[in-house]
């Protein structure tokens, strides 16, 4: 997709302006930069977690894949429990939607444990 047409997908499925305006560049800087939460401990809870892997998704739907790679081998190689689904960030199985961070510590893991991913 040429990023003008990234743009109209975020812009018709509801994404914020700010990603409808920095289009493709702006998701692969997002992704890069939950990232880099997720290595020092992702702070927030798991609705914002799930919101990240919904990034994931959008990278791989629109063929920016080959601009995160690294960042992807990174995220991981943080994940633990890769035997369960956490998220369904579109079709298939994506690598990303199973498991969670195994420095998960405050929130996220108050969420994964009160919905039964892991245990307490």
């Amino acid at each position: 997709m040429t990023n003008e047409e990234i743009r109209d997908y975020l812009n018709d499925n509801g994404y914020p302006e700010y990603f409808v305006q920095s289009g493709g560049p702006g998701l692969i800087s997002r992704w890069k930069e939950f990232v880099v939460e997720v290595e020092q401990g992702y702070r927030r809870g798991l609705e914002n977690y799930r919101n990240d892997l919904d990034l994931r998704g959008v990278i791989a739907l629109v063929g920016l894949e080959g601009e995160v790679h690294e960042s992807d081998a990174r995220f991981q190689a943080m994940l633990t429990g890769c035997d369960r689904r956490v998220w369904e960030s579109g079709g298939g199985d994506p690598f990303w939607d199973f498991g969670y961070p195994r420095n998960a510590s405050g929130y996220l893991l108050k969420d994964l444990q009160a919905e039964g991913l892991i245990e307490n």
